[in-house]
């Protein structure tokens, strides 16, 4: 049997369908919360939360092994920048269709929520973008890549799924942004005016915060982990899969 990695067409779909389940995931635990528990901000981001943290490390282990199990355009673009050392590293391609495809999964993804609980898609009206918000969205973005990377980085990749929803579930409580810490799932719930959507207006400063917050962890990661840092190109794209003639 040979090794390879898939194609980059289904590399695409497969982070297209994964942000998309992610956002519906938020979304949609979202707007349960909202119904549940109507007179309890608190419980409703307990509910929130709690759904995220299961849903991303199930679809992390599923997707994983296909596309990297990104669901996020600054991981993909820190996977590109680490990889420009490697001959072997993704190419300014692969960055371009993994971005294109979490952005339209992610907006996918908040109408398929809003399908299921029978509301109507609509843009959101919750305001998010005060200076508050946009350094919790610094915080939560560098968190995320300093874990992800030097997971990878240090050969404990496998431990991802587990960490990540950990992670992202803590930070939905320690950040007063609540974690969105991804541009494509921001975009996303600008299409979901309920518990976790974000108005347009918000959306650019979250991303920028967010970028900056990339910056900040590759920084990091830079500093902390040097000689690993230096081999982790490509250390979020998919685990090499046995060919199976397909």
């Amino acid at each position: 049997m040979t090794s390879f990695q898939p194609p980059l067409w289904r590399r695409a779909v497969a982070e297209l369908i994964g942000t998309a389940l992610l956002v519906s995931i938020v979304v949609g635990s979202g707007i349960a919360a909202q119904q549940l528990s109507p007179h309890d901000v608190g419980l409703q981001l307990l509910q929130n939360s709690t759904a995220t943290v299961l849903g991303l490390t199930v679809l992390i282990l599923i997707f994983g092994p296909v596309s990297g199990a990104h669901f996020n355009p600054v991981v993909s673009a820190v996977d590109w920048i680490l990889g420009r050392r490697s001959s072997s590293g993704p190419t300014l391609r692969d960055l371009g269709a993994y971005v294109a495809a979490q952005t339209v999964g992610a907006i996918g993804g908040s109408v398929l929520a809003n399908a299921m609980f029978d509301v109507g898609t609509s843009i959101s009206g919750t305001d998010r973008a005060t200076g508050g918000h946009l350094l919790g969205e610094v915080v939560a973005t560098a968190g995320l890549i300093v874990l992800i990377f030097s997971l990878a980085a240090t050969n404990r990749g496998t431990l991802a799924a587990p960490a990540v929803g950990a992670y992202i579930g803590a930070a939905y409580w320690f950040t007063s942004s609540t974690s969105f810490a991804n541009p494509a799932v921001t975009v996303g719930r600008i299409f979901s005016d309920t518990f976790a959507g974000i108005a347009p207006a918000s959306a650019p400063p979250f991303i920028l915060a967010q970028l900056i917050g990339a910056a900040v962890g590759l920084g990091l990661l830079t500093l902390l982990f040097p000689p690993a840092s230096r081999a982790a190109g490509g250390a979020a794209r998919p685990r090499t899969l046995e060919s199976t003639g397909s």
